[in-house]
């Protein structure tokens, strides 16, 4: 890339309701708590310190996404060429990489005004990871967090900033019922969207489980809610992701997923998509009920014409040996 950037490294989130989204991440979700104090409260997914931020400022939302580069001379390559953009660029401070568990960052922020950090240098936990809910693990590694997507009033001004300056690749994109553009920087097929809702603002964050029945549990424990669920369980068209949303304590959406597609950036060519966000499911439960109809009947157009996933098993060792045998 020509960014260098490498993967979605962290999430911050703006928020004072601390216990209701301790009891979130923990309960449902499955992160690990780590003892920050004072008014933050961070998470971990794997080996890193930490991947969610909850800060504890006022006004519930998105404070800041981490992304990675590979090095310091990666960093210092994009801070360059984003003061050549007359891009405002600063580079954090020892206390800000300190509080980030990173070696170095910089901040800056996107045209629609979402703070952006980059840093390298994540710092590695001394003991393993102890979820907070029995699950077998999130995947993440080479692949990042997981991926976020930003509502926007309009896409396209903000392409040539996240397209051209930060190197993201358009992986596929739609224009029915609203545009949607879909990047990935790694094996991801997406780490990074925006949709054109006419609103700004975190949509979601994604984090994918290691196993289907993590994610089939999770959605038994967020029935058990009342108004938890934002969209019942369902299967995306475009990353092949099963996965079920659910209402945050800060008002935008998780999605909590398995099985989602790995690609080869090298040789993927973008492409627009024309049947819908899901094959099934998905139902918007906080949607009023004519744009629920709207994205119904494309789910039930695609199901008539017989659009299908292809067959694949992820994240099967037994299959994997008798290939490898063979």
């Amino acid at each position: 890339m020509d960014a260098g950037l490498t993967a979605l490294g962290y999430i911050g989130v703006r928020s004072t309701k601390l216990d209701d989204w301790n009891a979130y991440a923990t309960r449902l979700l499955g992160m690990q708590p780590v003892d920050q104090g004072g008014a933050v409260r961070a998470f971990r997914m794997d080996d890193r310190k930490q991947r969610l931020v909850v800060t504890g400022d006022e006004g519930e939302g998105l404070n800041f996404l981490g992304w990675e580069v590979a090095d310091g001379r990666a960093l210092d390559a994009l801070a360059a060429k984003l003061d050549a953009h007359k891009v405002a660029v600063r580079r954090g401070s020892r206390r800000l990489a300190d509080e980030r568990n990173v070696r170095d960052l910089i901040v800056f922020r996107d045209p629609a005004g979402n703070c952006i950090e980059v840093f390298h240098g994540p710092a590695i936990a001394s003991d393993p990871f102890l979820p907070g809910r029995p699950i077998s693990g999130f995947k993440t590694g080479a692949l990042g967090m997981g991926h976020v997507v930003l509502n926007v009033v309009d896409v396209e001004p903000l392409l040539p900033f996240y397209r051209d300056l930060l190197g993201f690749r358009i992986g596929d994109y739609g224009v029915k019922p609203y545009k949607l553009y879909f990047f990935h920087i790694n094996n991801r097929h997406h780490s990074f969207a925006m949709v054109g809702s006419g609103k700004t603002g975190l949509h979601h964050f994604m984090v994918e489980l290691t196993s289907l029945d993590d994610v089939g549990q999770g959605y038994d424990l967020a029935q058990l809610e009342d108004g938890r669920v934002a969209y019942t369980l369902g299967r995306h068209t475009n990353d092949h992701m099963t996965s079920f949303y659910s209402h945050t304590p800060s008002g935008f959406f998780v999605e909590y997923g398995w099985g989602g597609r790995e690609i080869e950036p090298a040789t993927w060519e973008a492409h627009e998509t024309h049947d819908g966000p899901s094959f099934w499911g998905h139902e918007r439960l906080y949607m009023e009920p004519e744009q629920r109809a709207r994205l119904r009947e494309m789910r039930l157009s695609a199901a008539a014409r017989g659009v299908r996933a292809p067959i694949d098993v992820p994240n099967c060792p037994w299959l994997d040996a008798v290939i490898a045998r063979e």
